[in-house]
């Protein structure tokens, strides 16, 4: 059974960081995508950033430059340092991995999703 547990979320000022972190458990995740996504009440749920098994990554326009996602293909875990957070970065992140080797960013192509952490921007 595969599992994706997210940490790291929390309450931080705007300008501030964040750092979230998502463990993955329960198959090996050869030639894999890991990515964030988030959602804001009343939103749909949006890509944020992706990173495939070779280490390329990709970022939604809103974010580039101020995250970054990075991997460790051995202990299964994908990161997302979030710096310079503004309130509009308020949202459920959630981990998402794609079993394929191909990248994208849309949330139809992931196959396994973590439960979410919540990060709230205060102004």
């Amino acid at each position: 059974q595969v599992q994706l547990v997210e940490s790291g979320g929390g309450l931080v000022q705007a300008g501030g960081s964040l750092r979230l972190s998502c463990v993955a458990s329960g198959r090996t995740f050869i030639k894999s995508v890991m990515g964030w996504f988030r959602q804001a009440p009343g939103k749909d749920r949006e890509f944020v950033a992706a990173i495939d098994w070779s280490r390329i990554t990709t970022y939604a326009d809103s974010v580039k430059g101020r995250f970054s996602i990075s991997r460790d293909n051995v202990k299964n875990t994908v990161t997302l340092q979030m710096n310079s957070l503004k309130p509009e970065d308020t949202a459920v992140y959630y981990c998402a991995i794609r079993i394929r080797e191909s990248m994208t960013s849309d949330s139809g192509d992931y196959d396994y999703w973590g439960q979410g952490t919540q990060v709230t921007v205060s102004s």
